[in-house]
């Protein structure tokens, strides 16, 4: 099939590079020319695993071209995917969808012969009705049909999720041709069995939300669990485990930290508490999640600042993880932004190392951070070690390395992957998240046996 993709950002990137590695003539089209001339120069906007390698190969197959304009690629196109982003509109929290409707007025004007319209950009319920009114306004002529497939991409894992998905979804608006088109995108997808369903088209726009409210609910609850566990004495780790084998709730999303980030949760949960208090049916549990993960990085502030002694003035914090997740660069919502700004606010000295992360970080952090270049020279004269990010290279830190290097042994591991025990016999003060005063009792207690 021909398949034009609007946007080359993270969803119509990777997306765009693993139809074409489907076998499909894709053309990604964005209007950053400086994005387009770096992609055909084999230079990713994005780092995501994988994912150079899979463009190299296709471009070089002549499966997948880039493209700044949209006019010829669309009107040979069998299926136009938009993938433009919709971020939260500044004041009151709704999804801006202005990138969207331009691609569905330009979409217009390009169409020839029946085309299928997919909306993969993650959008209100019943933005499909209005790209269908526009394309229908700009021309009446055109036979298209325009259909819901939200994306399931985890940033990180992306290219696999793409082929293998858990599910693919496809909301649709009556035309059996659309539903006939769809299916032979995924039609490559035969042998791993994704299911593959079909709802309506308004239908198909809430599945993306309630997912990403329903995750980010389950990291809410388990980060509000962790504050009840430091306070009673419990472990939180283990607590998760005990629910988490229950098969009704899964272990996924029950990892204690400093709140959930990123470029999809905060928008998504913002924009579906809008839409529903927009239609009469307030989501009062999904309004709470998005109030407690604000609150949550005053938090986890407050026991890095403990950690310290209750006073941070003057002093050298190493921060080693700067994006919201492992394995990517983006810096969208990202915890560290607020604890980095915070603890400068109190007037501490703020030096940062992430594998991925850094220079995005340099246009969005105060510039007093510095940047250093490992784990181990970010922690030369700190005070304290913070570990915001779980990069697997933060996993096995030589301790004794480290000790040397900081003028003040404490770490507060802020995602809980060390084992307590581990890291006091190396002479370390250790704070992680969700572990009370009678849980630290009885790790001591572990240890010296």
């Amino acid at each position: 099939m021909r398949i034009a993709i609007i946007g080359s950002g993270y969803v119509g990137l990777v997306s765009g590079a693993c139809l074409a590695d489907f076998g499909h003539e894709v053309t990604c089209i964005d209007k950053v020319h400086s994005k387009i001339d770096a992609l055909r120069a084999g230079r990713m906007p994005i780092f995501e695993p994988g994912l150079e390698h899979l463009v190299e190969r296709n471009v070089a197959a002549g499966q997948l071209t880039f493209s700044t304009e949209l006019a010829k690629p669309a009107s040979e196109a069998d299926v136009v995917f938009i993938a433009v982003g919709t971020p939260s509109r500044r004041g009151d929290g709704h999804a801006d969808l202005s990138y969207v409707y331009g691609a569905a007025r330009e979409i217009a004007g390009a169409l020839c012969g029946f085309t299928v319209v997919a909306i993969k950009s993650t959008v209100p319920v019943g933005t499909g009705d209005e790209v269908d009114r526009i394309i229908r306004s700009v021309n009446p002529a055109a036979d298209f049909a325009v259909v819901s497939n939200p994306e399931f991409l985890r940033e990180g894992a992306a290219i696999d999720d793409f082929k293998r998905p858990d599910r693919i979804v496809v909301g649709l608006a009556g035309d059996e041709r659309a539903r006939d088109a769809m299916a032979e995108v995924y039609r490559p997808l035969y042998l791993n069995k994704p299911p593959l369903i079909f709802t309506g088209r308004r239908t198909s726009e809430l599945i993306k939300y309630a997912a990403n409210a329903f995750l980010a609910l389950k990291i809410t609850f388990i980060n509000e669990i962790a504050d009840l566990c430091e306070n009673v004495g419990a472990n939180v780790q283990d607590v998760a485990r005990g629910i988490g084998l229950d098969n009704r709730i899964g272990p996924k999303f029950l990892h204690a930290g400093p709140g959930y980030g990123g470029s999809c949760f905060p928008k998504d949960t913002s924009a579906l508490v809008r839409t529903a208090q927009d239609s009469n049916a307030p989501l009062r549990l999904v309004e709470t999640a998005v109030a407690v993960n604000d609150q949550r990085k005053r938090t986890i502030v407050r026991k890095v600042v403990s950690a310290c002694g209750g006073n941070v003035r003057g002093k050298t914090i190493a921060i080693l993880g700067l994006t919201f997740k492992p394995n990517t660069d983006d810096m969208r919502e990202a915890p560290s932004l607020s604890i980095i700004q915070a603890l400068i606010d109190l007037g501490a000295q703020v030096r940062a190392f992430d594998p991925e992360g850094m220079t995005q970080a340099r246009t969005l952090l105060d510039s007093s951070v510095s940047y250093a270049e490992g784990p181990y020279e970010c922690a030369e004269g700190a005070e304290a070690l913070v570990i915001v990010t779980e990069w697997n290279q933060f996993r096995a830190l030589d301790f004794g390395r480290l000790r040397r290097a900081m003028s003040s042994a404490v770490m507060v591991d802020l995602r809980n992957i060390y084992k307590r025990e581990e890291i006091l016999k190396h002479g370390f003060r250790y704070v992680n998240v969700g572990e009370g005063a009678a849980a630290d009792l009885f790790t001591f207690a572990e240890a010296a046996e």
